[in-house]
């Protein structure tokens, strides 16, 4: 039955990304804490290559529909990258089942649900409809940041809160997106979302796995659920009701993290 448990875990999940661009770390991450017992540290590591794994089969999906921005996608690996290897240089120096490194996994991935549950309901409460789609023409305009700096800037940002608590490529990234590339109709957002967090997940993912922070058994159940739901879920992406899951996923979100900091 558990092994049951986390197949339906791993596609509920994969099929909320592929909706939505959210909720890779930030649901299975909590998932695997509360749900299934799974000591932080191994929770963080697994989820990185789950998230890397998942992603890519949502990439590919989305890369056959052409809906995936590679310019911007380009821009936030060249921010995002260095800092994860940078984090982890951090944490093969102090080791990943410390004490003090469980405490601040635990505090910070309270607080980045926190925020990701936040930018979540804003957008569902208050952001604007973007538009489904946009001419070819326009895309090359869409495409260019505010300044060239600030995709490269949050890039780094996400990216350390990403390897060290596997939270933050999800709600936060599109949020980022939102507001450096206003023009960019949502399907593409969630596309870039989904793309730039591959090459990351997989870089924290590994870096984490040379630390002994890894759970493959547990991997593997998570896959089996999770490639189906998240193809699913690109294919359905253009007609979900977009505001009702991202208002029901932000407070779940903010009870999780709630939960972690009162730990």
């Amino acid at each position: 039955m558990p092994d049951i448990a986390l197949i339906l875990a791993g596609f509920a999940v994969g099929l909320i990304v592929g909706l939505t661009g959210v909720g890779g770390g930030s649901l299975m991450t909590p998932i695997l804490i509360f749900f299934f017992g799974v000591k932080p540290y191994l929770a963080v590591g697994t989820d990185l290559l789950f998230a890397a794994i998942t992603k890519s089969g949502g990439t590919l999906s989305l890369a056959r529909q052409r809906l995936v921005p590679w310019r911007v996608v380009g821009q936030l690996c060249a921010g995002s990258l260095p800092a994860a290897l940078l984090t982890l240089l951090v944490l093969h120096r102090l080791g990943p089942a410390s004490a003090v490194v469980q405490s601040v996994m635990t505090s910070t991935l309270g607080a980045a649900l926190l925020l990701t549950a936040a930018a979540m309901f804003y957008k569902a409460a208050r952001g604007r409809q973007l538009p489904r789609q946009l001419p070819e023409t326009d895309l090359q305009r869409a495409t260019q940041a505010r300044h060239w700096s600030l995709p490269v800037l949050f890039g780094a940002v996400i990216g350390t809160l990403v390897t060290l608590t596997s939270v933050g490529a999800g709600a936060i990234g599109v949020s980022v997106l939102l507001l450096l590339f206003p023009l960019l109709p949502l399907p593409r957002i969630v596309a870039a979302d989904i793309a730039y967090a591959v090459p990351l997940t997989l870089v924290a993912g590994l870096g984490h796995a040379s630390l002994g922070s890894v759970d493959w058994p547990l991997l593997g159940k998570l896959l089996a659920g999770s490639l189906p739901g998240i193809w699913l879920g690109t294919r359905l992406m253009r007609h979900t009701p977009e505001r009702l899951v991202r208002s029901g996923l932000s407070l779940l979100l903010a009870y999780a993290g709630i939960k972690l900091i009162a730990i």
